[in-house]
């Protein structure tokens, strides 16, 4: 091996030295969640902005608001139908944030709340209607919120493609009821769908 050879070699490794660990060193950065690019099919942030987003224009739009002064409503949970797992708190504490900042609505503090329902045995998972209205009444409230999310999957079948498909279906249902009544004052619905391609290897 010449002088020449051996230089440049011995300057590839210097600058593999210097470079290589920042080219595989992690990068962080911010990005927003309501533009941010979704990689899957599946329930992600966007979605769960969007969609509090789109059920707190429909509450505050209904006339329900408008009839009541200051109405004082419990969130009495956002259940989970699907067959994933989904952060329905947070979907939940989005919804609540949203409305408390949009409208002329009051919420008693969902802490409160929880820890009544553990000093009676109750969870907001397996609560019925009527233990979630017997807590909404203890709390002060005059109205309840609940709700649930749905989610229907289909995929194509073998076909002679070199990507498959897959649709996911979700729907947000929300209610409030008047807890002196029994009666539903407003339900909303919120949907998406969204389809996912993947190469048939690797799916």
């Amino acid at each position: 091996m010449n002088r020449n050879t051996l230089l440049r070699l011995t300057a590839c490794a210097a600058l593999v030295t210097l470079t290589g660990c920042s080219a595989f060193r992690q990068s962080v950065g911010d990005e927003d969640p309501t533009t941010a690019s979704t990689m899957t099919a599946r329930f992600d942030q966007r979605d769960l902005i969007e969609m509090a987003g789109q059920i707190k224009d429909d509450i505050i739009n209904h006339p329900f608001p408008r009839e009541q002064v200051s109405p004082i409503i419990a969130p009495l949970g956002i259940q989970n139908h699907t067959r994933t797992h989904l952060d329905v708190h947070a979907l939940e504490n989005t919804l609540v944030t949203q409305l408390m900042n949009a409208g002329d609505m009051r919420f008693v503090n969902t802490a409160r709340r929880d820890d009544l329902m553990k000093e009676q045995g109750f969870q907001l998972a397996n609560a019925t209607e009527e233990s979630r209205a017997q807590i909404g009444r203890q709390l002060g409230a005059g109205y309840m919120l609940t709700g649930s999310i749905t989610e229907i999957t289909q995929a194509t079948g073998r076909q002679v493609r070199a990507s498959r498909q897959r649709d996911v279906y979700y729907q947000l249902t929300v209610e409030i009821t008047d807890l002196e009544t029994g009666l539903i004052v407003l339900r909303k619905q919120r949907d998406r769908m969204r389809r996912a391609s993947r190469p048939i290897f690797g799916w």
